[in-house]
């Protein structure tokens, strides 16, 4: 006989306003608090959010918006590199 699966699911809705209402509070817990969720879960929701993959798959995004996301953020990464590329090379020249 097989254990019943405890585990709560939450759709991507209910992920989308627990992290406003983290983002809107003041610490993690608190909002953890506040939505009788542990602090953990918050966690990984907000890393989760900062991945491409994760954020794609969790906002139900159509493939060409998930896509198009990837390369913006690919993009994004690539420019802050050359950007710390050039301040370095600028603050070498002025020493």
């Amino acid at each position: 006989m097989e254990k019943p699966d405890k585990r709560r699911k939450y759709d991507a809705a209910f992920r989308t306003e627990a992290l406003r209402v983290v983002a809107e509070s003041r610490s993690t817990p608190a909002a953890a608090r506040a939505l009788n969720l542990d602090p953990k879960l918050l966690y990984k929701w907000q890393k989760e959010a900062l991945t491409p993959v994760a954020a794609a798959r969790g906002a139900d995004l159509d493939p060409a918006t998930a896509a198009e996301l990837r390369q913006l953020r690919a993009l994004s990464r690539r420019q802050a590199q050359e950007l710390e590329i050039l301040k370095k090379a600028i603050a070498s020249c002025l020493l």
